[in-house]
């Protein structure tokens, strides 16, 4: 990733994997705010750390209320003590969360194996009773 004061819209979107639309769309929820010279976006530091927090954010599975209210709480007393509690909280609450999902996918697992297992083994009956008439 490019480490300059400034970026443009096209260099942000290349640096950061996404399309000028993704950006566009943040942009327009309020969580990013480009200076604006013309109609040129030019993104600074702070515009390029939100954005990797949007993203890194959306990879953990996070809403997009989830993760403003995160961001924004870096803004606002206790400012990033309030935020990385909160964070933390989102973290444990997410991986519970996660936990309980594998928890159940491995349940359903078992039961397609046991479920199976009843079917083919009902496949080899009849193609036993088959042979035998």
């Amino acid at each position: 990733m490019t480490d300059k004061a400034v970026s443009t819209i096209a260099e942000l979107a290349r640096d950061f994997g996404v399309t000028a639309r993704t950006i566009r769309f943040y942009e327009a929820e309020g969580m990013i705010s480009p200076e604006r010279q013309g109609s040129q976006r030019l993104y600074h530091p702070r515009d390029r750390v939100r954005l990797k927090l949007i993203l890194r954010g959306k990879r953990l599975g996070f809403s997009l209320a989830e993760i403003r209210e995160i961001i924004d709480l870096y803004d606002s007393a206790p400012g990033e003590r309030g935020q990385l509690d909160f964070f933390l909280d989102m973290i444990e609450k997410r991986r519970v969360d996660l936990e309980q999902k594998r928890r159940d996918i491995d349940l359903t697992l078992s039961e397609l194996a046991e479920v199976e297992r009843n079917c083919r083994n009902r496949l080899s009956e009849l193609a036993k009773g088959r042979e035998q008439a």
